[in-house]
């Protein structure tokens, strides 16, 4: 069998060598009538030079490239029409009518004119608008996004179809910054892993570790920036945002003293390099660090370094600063000094210029540098102590201060803190006064709440139009992409195709080298074969017997020793511990022998028997012209039905029930198993059930269907299972099983 084998792969080889000789005449002759393979060239009309890399389409997505001499070859249908593009001439089209060879001449073309020279001078010119586009991005990042994005936008599509991956990273991980400082986290971390997959930087791989931790996603943030601890060219102020980023990764999960080691190794880098700003941070983190371990001590000892290094900074820096310090203090009910360290931070903030303390988005803890809200937090400092006199001052200046600013969440607050204190004090008109300002105000919030709702649903539709665009320009880019690599996969394998019918003709002379290669994978698909089969068999789920039928037999072995019947325990588990064995034999195979499966049900209903010999008889016949040994089934299908006849329906018979078992031949290929007994019918045995047999009982069922359902996809069929009513009055049950051979 396998030498002819052999002869046979020897045979078709060398045929293949006959047929590729004949220049493509026998593949047209079984093709489609309509469908054609065009041959051709690409050259200069006047020296006839080649072009190569010329895209040639048609209408209907066919596509290939022009190889070193100009040629290309592509299947069409008669009426598409071919498209040749370059960048060296004018886009040509032709329509095809036959399976004629279709020769482009380009009038003017040289190589003087025309290469690699011209291709990179365009490519230096995409390269250069790219980045003026993304320049321009920048510059509205924090202002403008959809401006920003509309220039993204551009920047992406200025690199073509086909554009340098790491132009296209830049933009993309600009887009990402974009949406991470308007906090649209999510299109941020898309954008970030996009821009990853076409070019992989350390400060990318920062940014989207970033976006992780600002939405609160530690795990993804801890796998993406513990890697970097690995890279040993980060410039410092990137090892520092390293260690920083894992210090606030690990102060999410609440490993404190992780956190803490990290900012201290961020703090060595930083002096180090006297990046005198990150000091200030990682002194006020580790402070933070502390203060939620509640470690007051400790957090209080780097809250006063943090203040002291900020005050080296701009006032802003230092105010805000004294503001975290101040609500650590509150926290801990430190009342007076809360007080003490917000006034100067309201000292400081009223002495600076009005533009510099002007609040814009997305400023770090931008909400708290404002006096209207620095008096409202030293009044309820004074109201946890109960010093209403001293709080009402500077609520009133805080109302003030937020009406001047239009701060409607501040001026409302305050106006609801004022009247509690005057209705504390017992001044009920004045407190009345103030509750219907601060209704008032919560009806001017909601309003501009709703406001807010409808232009922040626009702005997230916009937004989702902008993202769509650049999407479809990816897209584009990776399509167009993938059919110029595939066209040129195809040109190398047409090219070795050649090589390869060429190499045949005569790698005749080495026949016995080949026979003794196909053997070699012959053995080897063979080996990989048989393991497959192996691990599937080991995959597969194998049933087992009913876990109740194991615990009512010994429940009868129990039975039989409680009435010093020795013999018959002897002898009823010798049959079960049979059973169990063929059970567990049976249960590594799809299917077994019809035969063993009769040996196994025959053995199973005779335990059963033998347990209630008053409730049924039964009879297991096979009809003399069935070749029983020639049939498969699956192990233990049958087991699960006949035991529902038997505990379901003739257990509770009131007389002598009978069990049939029987097989007989419904063709050459297809016999037919028959199980019927006419016990009380399924209708009259669920209603003697609990509800919780009823539940086992469904899913047992349900399980045995599942088992069919799978066989048949995996075996095409080969059992189905019909349940009836064995009488017309719904007593008895039939279960038809239909089995075929293959």
């Amino acid at each position: 069998m396998i030498r002819f084998f052999y002869i046979l792969l020897i045979t078709i080889l060398g045929g293949s060598n006959l047929i590729a000789q004949t220049n493509g005449e026998t593949l047209r002759h079984f093709q489609n009538d309509r469908t054609v393979v065009v041959k051709g060239k690409v050259q200069g009309k006047e020296n006839y030079e080649p072009i190569s890399g010329v895209e040639v389409s048609t209408n209907r997505g066919a596509f290939t490239i022009t190889n070193a001499l100009g040629e290309y070859t592509i299947k069409v249908q008669i009426g598409d029409e071919l498209v040749f593009k370059s960048l060296e001439f004018d886009t040509k089209r032709y329509v095809v009518v036959n399976d004629e060879e279709v020769d482009v001449l380009v009038a003017g073309y040289s190589e003087l004119n025309s290469s690699s020279t011209k291709s990179i001078l365009l490519s230096d010119e995409k390269v250069a608008l790219h980045q003026v586009y993304l320049d321009s991005a920048n510059s509205y990042k924090k202002d403008d996004i959809e401006k920003s994005i509309d220039f993204i936008t551009q920047s992406i599509a200025a690199l073509g179809k086909r554009g340098n991956k790491k132009q296209l990273a830049l933009s993309l991980t600009t887009l990402g910054e974009v949406y991470q400082h308007h906090r649209q986290y999510d299109l941020a971390i898309t954008s970030f892993i996009d821009a990853l997959a076409a070019n992989k930087t350390s400060k990318t791989t920062l940014l989207l570790g970033e976006s992780y931790l600002q939405s609160a996603d530690f795990e993804n943030a801890q796998s993406v920036l513990e890697p970097l601890l690995k890279v040993k060219n980060l410039i410092p102020f990137q090892q520092i945002q390293l260690y920083e980023n894992l210090g606030d990764v690990y102060r999410g999960v609440g490993d404190f003293d992780k956190a803490v080691a990290f900012y201290e190794e961020g703090i060595v880098v930083a002096k180090k390099n006297q990046v005198t700003p990150k000091l200030t941070d990682l002194n006020s983190k580790i402070a933070d660090t502390y203060a939620i371990d509640n470690k007051v001590i400790e957090a209080e000892g780097y809250y006063g370094n943090s203040l002291k290094l900020a005050e080296n900074e701009a006032p802003k820096r230092a105010i805000q600063e004294k503001e975290k310090v101040a609500d650590f203090y509150n926290k801990k009910s430190r009342y007076n000094d809360e007080i003490q360290l917000r006034k100067q931070s309201l000292n400081e903030l009223n002495s600076l210029p009005k533009p510099s303390i002007e609040k814009k988005s997305g400023s770090i803890l931008a909400d708290t540098i404002t006096t209207q809200r620095i008096n409202y937090k030293i009044a309820k400092a004074y109201i946890s102590q109960d010093k209403y006199d001293q709080a009402i001052p500077f609520l009133e200046q805080s109302i003030v201060e937020a009406d001047s600013e239009d701060d409607i969440v501040v001026q409302k607050d305050a106006t609801r803190k004022l009247s509690e204190i005057y209705g504390y004090k017992g001044d009920y008109s004045k407190a009345l006064a103030s509750y219907q300002a601060y209704v008032s105000l919560v009806d001017t919030l909601y309003v501009r709440k709703e406001q807010e709702i409808s232009r922040a649903a626009r702005f997230n539709r916009e937004i989702s139009t902008k993202q769509s665009r650049i999407s479809g320009l990816e897209q584009e880019r990776e399509l167009s992409q993938s059919k110029y690599d595939l066209a040129i996969t195809e040109q190398k394998l047409a090219e070795e195709s050649n090589k390869r019918q060429q190499w045949l003709i005569y790698s005749l002379v080495f026949s016995l080298l080949l026979m003794a290669i196909a053997t070699f994978f012959f053995y080897r698909s063979n080996q990989q074969q048989k393991l497959a089969n192996n691990l599937l068999a080991l995959k597969s789920l194998r049933s087992q017997m009913n876990p109740h039928f194991i615990f009512n037999a010994l429940n009868s072995v129990n039975n039989y020793i409680a009435k010093s019947d020795e013999r018959s325990a002897n002898r009823y588990l010798s049959e079960f511990s049979t059973l169990m064995r063929s059970v567990l034999e049976n249960s590594e195979e799809d299917f077994i022998s019809l035969t063993k499966e009769l040996e196994l049900l025959e053995l199973y209903v005779k335990l059963e028997h033998s347990r209630f010999p008053d409730k049924f008889e039964y009879q297991i016949k096979v009809a003399n012209d069935i070749d029983v040994a020639a049939f498969q089934i699956p192990p233990m299908l049958l087991q699960p039905y006949i035991e529902n006849s038997i505990w379901h329906g003739l257990r509770y018979k009131e007389d002598k029930g009978f069990l049939k078992i029987h097989l007989e031949k419904l063709n050459k290929e297809t016999i037919q198993i028959t199980i019927a007994d006419n016990g009380i019918g399924r209708k009259k045995s669920a209603s003697l059930k609990t509800s919780n047999q009823k539940k086992q009982k469904s899913k047992g069922m349900g399980n045995i269907k599942r088992r069919v359902a799978i066989l048949n996809d995996m075996y095409r069929d080969k059992v189905d299972v019909h349940i009836s009513d064995l009488e017309e009055d719904g007593s008895g049950t039939k279960v038809v099983f239909i089995l075929k051979k293959d």
